[in-house]
């Protein structure tokens, strides 16, 4: 606790503070609610995702002698473009997944397998799934950083600078007590002095 002065303008000080702190407390637990609501939603639509991966990803392993025919599908799934656009979570910006765009490379309808169009789909989606999981993970850290930031802001506040201002508050308002029951008495003291002076004189 930094040294205060017994003033009433300290006083005056001190009660602003505590009153700027009680008003920005309520706004960082609101923060901290729609943080956690947020991290939650994501974990949530990655999970849909993952499973989705999982699913899919069950599905194609039946596919896997007939995947292992002689055609090399990697050239046909090289991402061209990831499509993201930008949003706002309490107050902070992040990076939000819209779509993913792949190369365009031609491929002889007639010499290509049959399987080779349906697989296409299915592997894009796969990789569109993989980036948009990222997208959220990348979006996940953000807000929990800014979590752990607006935690640490609460505690302080609560555990800090709340009880230290009222302790100063408490301080500065005893001394000034004091002083003024001191000014009093000093004043009494005089008064009374002046008093006895006034009743020697009339003698």
């Amino acid at each position: 606790m930094g040294k205060i002065k017994h003033t009433k303008n300290e006083l005056k000080s001190q009660r602003e503070a505590l009153s700027r702190y009680q008003r920005f407390l309520p706004t960082l637990e609101l923060k901290k609610s729609q943080l956690v609501t947020e991290i939650r939603r994501i974990g949530q639509e990655i999970e849909t995702l993952e499973n989705a991966l999982r699913q899919t990803g069950d599905e194609l392993r039946k596919w896997v002698d007939v995947l292992a025919e002689d055609f090399d599908l990697r050239p046909l799934l090289k991402v061209s473009e990831v499509l993201s656009g930008e949003g706002n979570i309490a107050g902070i910006d992040i990076r939000i997944f819209r779509d993913v765009h792949f190369e365009d490379v031609e491929y002889d309808l007639y010499t290509t397998p049959l399987w080779v169009d349906r697989a296409l789909i299915v592997l894009r989606e796969q990789i569109a799934r993989r980036i948009h999981i990222q997208v959220l993970q990348e979006q996940a850290e953000i807000l929990r950083q800014e979590l752990r930031v607006t935690i640490q802001r609460i505690n302080l506040f609560e555990k800090v600078k709340i009880p230290e201002t009222r302790e100063n508050i408490r301080i500065i308002q005893i001394f000034l007590g004091d002083a003024m029951t001191a000014e009093v008495v000093r004043g009494k003291i005089a008064k009374a002095k002046i008093q006895s002076r006034k009743e020697m004189v009339s003698r």
